[in-house]
């Protein structure tokens, strides 16, 4: 992986990709107690920023993959920005999801024409499901995050953080990424290396699924217990991708964990403040800026919101809990 494979990925996202704003709030700020910028992957065509790397990982198949068709497995944000596509390339695409996904999710997948396969997350392996049906098809994987195609599309976020960065003369030493498997963090990461080095990544994960979190600071990849039972399900993987943590591992600073609870507690403040809809995996790098920034250097935040589909009850749960006390 190298700038010059993100900086491709840019010129064929070009035309097809939204820039994304970089938003603020003044009374986002008070509450930080320093300047909080928000890069809003969740305007990204089909609400999340993997549309990026669905786009650059199937723009750069050949007319044979095209034809064959690809196939991926992901919990929701994956899942539609490779449906998109490869509906937008004239491809076929097969996407294996969990069955506890959001409901949303599944449904908007099959709108975008795919045909999604469900299996149980807690005992069933995606990636054997994956393999066995991209041989018996003869079907392209396209990996959610351990992926070169996939880690340099979301590769192409870091670098419009990087140009408003500049813009905007945010003075941030710091950008917080909400962190799955690591695709997106390893591709801002590898970015902000030589767009602008001064910026160190920090990847934020939830209670009870920090396994990025534990790998930095173990030197070596580590697992999750458990695959269920976080209201984040955009960012539950079972650990580090082996293409993406030795990036990680190089390039990012700790990782900061948050309970599930200041997710929501964001989920609220970005819509009161920002109207801004997220869900909670894609609010946890805001939650982070908030409510844990003491763990955070620099006189402004940048957190990456990285995805808004969330299922109207979760997201009303949010508002209830949360919207009148912002």
């Amino acid at each position: 992986m190298n700038i010059e494979m993100i900086e491709a990925a840019a010129e064929r996202l070009n035309g097809h990709a939204r820039v994304t704003p970089m938003l603020s709030s003044p009374f986002l700020d008070e509450i930080a107690g320093r300047r909080i910028f928000l890069k809003t992957e969740a305007l990204q065509h089909t609400g999340s920023f993997k549309f990026r790397g669905g786009w650059s990982a199937v723009s750069s198949l050949d007319e044979v993959q095209i034809e064959a068709g690809v196939i991926a497995f992901s919990s929701g944000n994956h899942a539609q920005g490779v449906a998109l596509a490869a509906r937008e390339h004239g491809a076929s695409a097969v996407i294996i999801m969990p069955a506890d996904a959001p409901e949303m999710k599944i449904a908007n997948t099959r709108a975008l024409g795919a045909e999604v396969v469900l299996y149980d997350r807690a005992t069933e392996d995606r990636d054997e499901i994956g393999d066995r049906l991209a041989a018996e098809r003869g079907l392209t994987l396209i990996k959610p995050f351990d992926e070169p195609q996939v880690i340099a599309g979301q590769g192409t976020c870091g670098l419009e953080i990087a140009h408003q960065a500049r813009e905007l003369r945010i003075k941030a030493k710091e950008v917080l990424v909400c962190c799955g498997g690591g695709g997106l963090t390893s591709g801002i990461a590898l970015a902000l290396q030589e767009k602008a080095p001064h910026l160190c990544v920090r990847p934020v994960e939830p209670e009870g699924f920090d396994d990025v979190t534990r790998s930095l600071a173990a030197g070596e990849i580590k697992r999750n217990e458990k695959m269920s039972g976080s209201i984040c399900d955009a960012i539950i993987t079972p650990q580090p991708g082996n293409l993406t943590f030795p990036i990680l591992n190089r390039l990012c600073g700790a990782g900061i964990v948050v309970p599930e609870e200041d997710c929501k507690r964001a989920m609220a403040l970005a819509f009161a403040r920002l109207k801004v809809v997220l869900e909670p995996g894609g609010a946890i790098a805001l939650a982070a800026a908030l409510f844990h920034n003491a763990q955070v250097e620099g006189d402004d935040i940048i957190a990456v919101a990285s995805g808004g589909n969330v299922d109207p009850e979760v997201f009303q749960d949010a508002l209830t809990q949360y919207g009148q006390t912002q």
